[in-house]
């Protein structure tokens, strides 16, 4: 029987959530192909890998060595490709995070499949595999079709509801593998501590170059923070050195569709919004009724944010 394999990722032995979402797409494909799904992880020590059962992936293969724990796109790609190959894959699916960015094309390569990137949408049966996914910046959709034997596919995070886990878990195998192809490989990651990554956040608040300097974004942080939101800034702020480009949102910077994003003091130019509307609800706040930000926003307030924004951090504390 053919098989449908979905990449589970993991940074510091620690699976990112967007893998989940992953895993349950991975499951109804492999329903709707008649193929069986299993999970692949690589990395070193790894924790809670049987959870990938609770959305409906019966079994994990742990591809292990303790050379995989720093992230390798040569050797991460090589295992993966190597692994498919040997179980008769067809389709591979990933979580389309920066991880996956860079190496998903390599096992595409490797595979010699045909590969759709940051899908939004899918329609499969046994005859036919067509992905949906944004092109022109965002303004439009279009239908691809994947007629190779292998397909390779990732999916935009925080688009495809992963639903409520179940009480089942993985079977979990370990596969020790002894060659990694190490032709580069990361030495260090530095990560902000506290921080939510904007890329995988539930709700955020993005900052503009309308709050006229850093100083001002104590407000976006006090507002994020009563929210439990991450904090997100427009390519103006970070090319002017107010924000960390980890935080950027849009076309030059992080893809993001949380439940919730509200940008403040944000015109909406086309490479903002090609990062964020797919957005389950967007909320605007700009002085200017005619930004094209409330395009886009499903609530808009026309005023000044240095106003209007003090006045909903106390609300939403009298709410709390």
């Amino acid at each position: 029987m053919s098989k449908v394999l979905v990449f589970i990722e993991q940074r510091n032995g620690i699976i990112k959530k967007a893998s989940f979402e992953a895993a349950r797409v991975a499951a109804d494909i492999a329903g709707k192909t008649g193929s069986e799904v299993e999970a692949v992880c690589i990395g070193d020590e790894v924790e809670s890998l049987e959870k990938a059962g609770n959305f409906s992936v019966p079994a994990v293969t742990h591809i292990k060595n303790k050379d995989f724990a720093n992230y390798s796109s040569s050797a991460y790609a090589s295992a993966l490709a190597e692994h498919a190959q040997g179980a008769s894959a067809t389709v591979v699916v990933f979580a389309n995070t920066s991880m996956a960015k860079e190496f998903s094309p390599l096992v595409a390569a490797n595979l010699d499949a045909g590969l759709a990137m940051d899908a939004t949408a899918y329609q499969v049966d046994s005859t036919s595999f067509i992905v949906t996914r944004p092109v022109y910046a965002g303004k439009a959709l279009i239908d691809v079709k994947i007629t190779s034997p292998v397909k390779v596919l990732t999916l935009r995070p925080n688009v495809f509801n992963p639903g409520e886990p179940s009480d089942l878990k993985a079977a979990v195998t370990v596969k020790e593998v002894t060659n990694a192809d190490l032709r580069s490989k990361v030495i260090e990651t530095k990560k902000a501590e506290g921080k939510l990554d904007v890329a995988e956040a539930d709700k955020i608040v993005s900052g503009g170059r309308g709050l006229k300097g850093p100083e001002h974004f104590t407000l976006i942080e006090e507002l994020a923070e009563e929210l439990g939101a991450a904090v997100g800034a427009s390519r103006a702020v970070v090319d002017a050195g107010w924000r960390s480009h980890s935080e950027q949102v849009g076309q030059t910077g992080k893809t993001v569709s949380p439940n919730l994003y509200i940008a403040v003091a944000i015109s909406g130019a086309i490479q903002h919004l090609a990062g964020m509307r797919s957005s389950k609800y967007i909320v605007a706040i700009n002085k200017d009724k005619d930004a094209p930000i409330f395009q886009v926003a499903d609530y808009g307030i026309v005023g000044d944010a240095f106003e209007i924004v003090p006045e909903l951090i106390k609300e939403i504390k009298k709410i709390k």
